[in-house]
């Protein structure tokens, strides 16, 4: 006998838009009906995927050359190009996500464009998720392993700077400004304090104190789930709902599915920060904007931006709202290069698009990959 007074849970449906069709009223539809109920199907099952897709990988084939502390140095050099010399090091952003994005899928991929224009041996700082052990590294032990890994490889490197990876190669040219040849800095944040972008406005609108709070609750780390919730917030229509209606609408297209799927897998996997970088980051890089004033001290020594005088190539996203145009090429005014050897682009789109966005790959960094071959030829 069924007891009146039990409460019956029902499974919480997490996507609930668009509602699905029980089957009995596709039955009566006919084969119109049937064919959005295996739609919906379809739609349920990638739905899932993009909650909790497995974890992202690599596109080029690689090894392992230097397992460090804080990364892993990958080396794409082609079979039977082992001892190709003057390797290229990119140095992959640490902000929250993946280094994937430097090999992000076939056709998406920095490492295969700069492969295919002629650069052969290409490395990738495959910075790791930080662990409890990790949490007091502060931007010092960063900087010590990316000289590791350039002594590993010959002692000089043409340097390419993603985003955060921007400032901090920034940082290890200017203290180590003999071991760089050419430097490019795409999407980096070098004057923090220029523009007027949304990373700028949360840095200086929060006291430090409210940062060091997220840290202390991930028990001395920043959490990459804590930054992913951060950073869907600031764009929530499209993050909470508007990718679900989209990949609805786009359920049949297999080659939208698998854009989506590899996307997801590298968005919604984000890795840990140690609390020490973190919030050293957030105070002397972006409220203080030490490195463009000359005052950041890095293994042992004041950085000046005026001691880098190797080639530089600054690239900007006409719409990155992250790191700004003003904040990439405010470096100018403070490099030590020589004006003429100085290439500042803007690039169309946005923020991710400057390092896998197929347009920017395919124009953009062909062109940086023939800039660097020709000072690689020069020297």
């Amino acid at each position: 006998m069924t007891d009146p007074h039990r409460v019956i849970h029902h499974p919480r449906q997490e996507h609930s838009v668009p509602w699905f069709w029980p089957l009995a009223a596709a039955i009566e539809m006919g084969e119109q009906g049937m064919s959005l109920f295996r739609d919906n199907l379809r739609y349920v099952a990638e739905a899932g995927k993009i909650d909790a897709p497995p974890l992202p990988g690599w596109a080029t084939p690689n090894r392992i050359l230097l397992d460090l502390e804080t990364m892993r140095l990958r080396d794409f050099t082609p079979a039977g190009h082992a001892h190709a010399h003057k390797p290229v090091l990119i140095d992959a952003p640490y902000a929250g996500h993946s280094s994937t994005i430097a090999d992000f899928a076939v056709g998406q991929s920095l490492v295969a464009t700069l492969q295919a224009a002629g650069l052969e041996r290409v490395l990738v700082t495959d910075w790791k998720s930080a662990t409890d052990a990790m949490k007091d590294f502060g931007i010092d032990k960063y900087l010590a392993d990316i000289d590791t890994a350039v002594d590993h490889v010959g002692g000089t490197v043409d340097l390419v700077g993603l985003c955060q990876g921007g400032w901090m190669s920034a940082m290890y040219a200017a203290r180590f400004p003999g071991k760089v040849r050419t430097l490019v800095l795409a999407g980096a944040p070098i004057d923090t304090d220029a523009g007027d972008g949304a990373i700028k406005k949360l840095a200086h609108s929060l006291p430090l104190a409210v940062f060091g709070e997220m840290v202390a609750a991930g028990g001395g780390l920043m959490r990459g789930r804590t930054m992913l919730a951060g950073w869907k917030s600031m764009n929530p229509g499209e993050q909470y709902l508007g990718k679900y209606l989209e990949l609805y609408h786009h359920i049949e297209e297999k080659n939208y599915i698998k854009r989506t799927e590899t996307f997801e897998r590298w968005y919604e996997n984000p890795i840990d920060l140690p609390g020490a970088y973190y919030l050293q980051t957030i105070e002397q890089i972006f409220k203080e904007n030490r490195l463009a004033k000359g005052q950041f001290v890095g293994l042992g020594k004041r950085l000046s931006l005026k001691d880098i005088v190797c080639p530089v190539y600054l690239l900007a996203g006409a719409e990155d709202e992250i790191t700004t145009q003003e904040q990439v090429f405010g470096a100018e005014k403070h490099l030590g290069t020589p004006k003429s050897e100085i290439v500042k682009k803007v690039a169309p789109g946005g923020h991710i698009g400057l390092f896998m966005g197929s347009k920017t790959l395919a124009e953009s960094w062909i062109d940086i990959a023939h800039w660097i071959r020709e000072y690689q030829r020069a020297r």
